[in-house]
């Protein structure tokens, strides 16, 4: 029950009213002036109980039994014909000849008050590769080059250093395990890009896992002869993720935000050669030690089984 801030009676006192009147033998202005209400409201409660018994003394509904002018199901079904073309709310309501009120209720009950509700998001489809080396998610990360503290610890922009240039990080990362692997080219060009295949592919192999298969964006470096030629020479095949569509590669894209924010920005560096040498660190703490959510909270090393018995001593 909901009673409002100046109710004089609520269903307890109600009761009370009527067990004074039928059983106390109060007369029922006397009842009334002590319930602080009129003698009128006082006989409307009694008749309710006498017709009902206790629940006629419970709150009622407002709404009124009839609507003359409430909408139709048709009127609404045409409604929502307009709403799904798009149609701003003012312009359904100019054409229906209702208050934006009512139309703003009426699209509120169908769940299309905001337009984003007529075209709901795709549902997000995981996946996960069945063995380690069966999917090796690759990316860059062009990186801003380091001389001297930045604006981004110091806060004043007037030192900036303007063109010296770019770092491009290059990150792999196991679709099953989450293995990752990076390392700092001086560009992303196609020869950069099939050299960081072949060293990545060389680091998995020492891990005992040999790659079949990996994904990238369709970036210039990418669709290269040279990446190409390399992809055939360690007989991998490349896939490539649809344009505008980087969710696909979703791994990769995790794994270069949590980069950036546990490595590239973590701390002050004073050069990039600095940067540079802490990454190795970032890497190794990641792979065996670091816990990772979708792997029930166990560093991915764990779901490399060559790697079961050095985790144990690394831990």
């Amino acid at each position: 029950m909901n009673s409002h801030k100046h109710a004089r009676l609520t269903p307890m006192g109600r009761a009370l009213l009527v067990s004074r009147v039928l059983e106390m033998g109060w007369t029922v202005v006397a009842a009334s002036h002590a319930a602080g209400i009129s003698c009128r409201t006082g006989y409307k409660w009694l008749a309710r109980f006498k017709a009902e018994g206790p629940s006629g003394l419970l709150d009622r509904s407002s709404r009124p039994r009839r609507m003359p002018r409430a909408m139709s199901a048709e009127e609404q079904s045409s409604l929502e014909a307009l709403r799904r073309q798009r149609w701003p709310l003012w312009r359904i309501a100019m054409r229906a000849g209702r208050g934006m009120g009512t139309v703003s209720r009426c699209m509120k009950r169908l769940g299309l008050s905001r337009l984003a509700s007529l075209e709901p998001p795709a549902p997000v489809v995981r996946y996960e590769r069945a063995a380690p080396g069966e999917l090796l998610h690759l990316d860059t990360k062009k990186l801003g080059r380091i001389d001297g503290v930045g604006h981004r610890i110091t806060g004043d922009r007037r030192s900036a250093k303007r063109g010296i240039g770019w770092d491009l990080l290059h990150l792999a990362i196991d679709d099953h395990s989450r293995v990752s692997f990076a390392l700092i080219k001086a560009d992303e060009c196609g020869q950069s890009c099939a050299e960081f295949l072949r060293e990545a592919v060389a680091h998995y192999a020492s891990l005992g896992v040999r790659i079949d298969r990996v994904m990238t964006d369709n970036g210039s470096g990418y669709v290269s002869k040279a990446f190409r030629q390399a992809c055939v020479e360690l007989a991998v095949r490349h896939l490539r993720t649809r344009p505008y569509t980087p969710k696909t590669n979703g791994k990769a894209e995790r794994f270069v935000q949590t980069s950036l924010r546990e490595w590239a920005y973590a701390r002050p560096y004073a050069s990039s050669a600095q940067r540079e040498a802490a990454l190795q660190s970032f890497l190794h703490r990641y792979n065996w030690h670091r816990p990772h959510s979708a792997l029930n909270r166990q560093p991915p090393m764990s779901r490399i089984p060559a790697m079961n018995n050095l985790l144990e001593l690394n831990s």
